[in-house]
């Protein structure tokens, strides 16, 4: 049985893509970016854009790999609400230096041109809010398909996300037997549901179907409260599967994201480090 039922897939009105390739840079919502910003070269890796065939069209989206025939063990790395820019390209890159194929879908790119977003209330408001979890599961689902055709390893598939990339690594954690893990670097655990997305990580905890990490902010961040982040916990241990989560008390919303002033070092790379070996003590690495 579909532990997601509900999330009906809404198919969206064809009017051909507003995004034809993804955001050169950084996000025009972020106010600044800061100097601490970290950047991967590309030596010994094969990586750029590419075009993910879904159930009705195709995704932009950006992918690093080992030069060489593999397979490599596959991780699905799944955007903030800022896109697929340069920050979550670079995290493609550093999975890549490690061994893994890595790759990330611009999801949102039907709804609307996200370089041109200038703040985070109108992204919410055009963008994410319109977004159906069923059709995003679908197309998580197709990029699973591509990497494993594309020198990917199916049976080492992994996924992690940042920001509401966190929150629906939990609803794919939840739909996809096939994963090995799953690590969730913070975003919200509950919110109001409405028709196109009506469950949140909350109310999918008890039903993983792999082994999940997640890595929290404490109370300086608003989006997941202790209760919620203690509520997941739990309910994730009760599938009796691997659960653990993580919780940085001086650390802020988006401590891992370097380019922003709410970057925190010392917690990020600890996190990063963490969400390596959960890969590989997992098998997915």
């Amino acid at each position: 049985m579909n532990e997601l039922a509900g999330l009906t897939r809404f198919p969206l009105a064809r009017r051909g893509f507003v995004m034809s390739s993804l955001i050169s840079g950084f996000t025009l919502a972020t106010t600044r970016v800061d100097a601490q910003a970290i950047q991967t070269d590309t030596a010994g890796l094969d990586a750029g854009e590419t075009k993910i065939t879904t159930s009705d069209s195709q995704l932009p989206a950006y992918y690093a790999r080992p030069q060489g025939a593999g397979p490599f063990p596959t991780v699905l790395v799944v955007e903030e609400i800022f896109g697929v820019h340069e920050y979550i390209k670079d995290i493609c890159r550093r999975l890549a230096k490690q061994g893994f194929l890595a790759v990330a879908t611009e999801y949102y790119a039907r709804l609307g041109e996200l370089q041109d977003m200038t703040s985070a209330m109108q992204l919410d408001g055009q963008i994410i809010s319109r977004a159906p979890d069923g059709l995003l599961m679908s197309d998580m689902d197709s990029t699973a398909e591509w990497a494993a055709s594309n020198h990917g390893d199916p049976a080492r598939l992994s996924i992690i996300g940042f920001c509401r990339g966190g929150r629906n690594v939990w609803l794919y954690a939840a739909h996809n037997p096939k994963l090995k893990a799953a690590v969730a670097f913070y975003g919200p655990m509950g919110g109001a549901p409405t028709a196109i997305q009506p469950k949140g990580p909350l109310d999918v905890a008890g039903q993983i179907k792999c082994p999940i990490l997640g890595l929290y902010a404490g109370t300086k961040d608003p989006s997941s409260s202790p209760e919620q982040i203690k509520q997941a916990e739990a309910a994730a241990k009760s599938t009796g599967l691997d659960a653990q989560i993580i919780v940085y008390p001086d650390a802020a919303h988006g401590f891992h994201a370097d380019y922003r002033p709410s970057y925190n070092k010392t917690d990020a790379d600890d996190a990063w480090t963490r969400m390596l070996a959960w890969l590989r003590t997992h098998k997915a690495g």
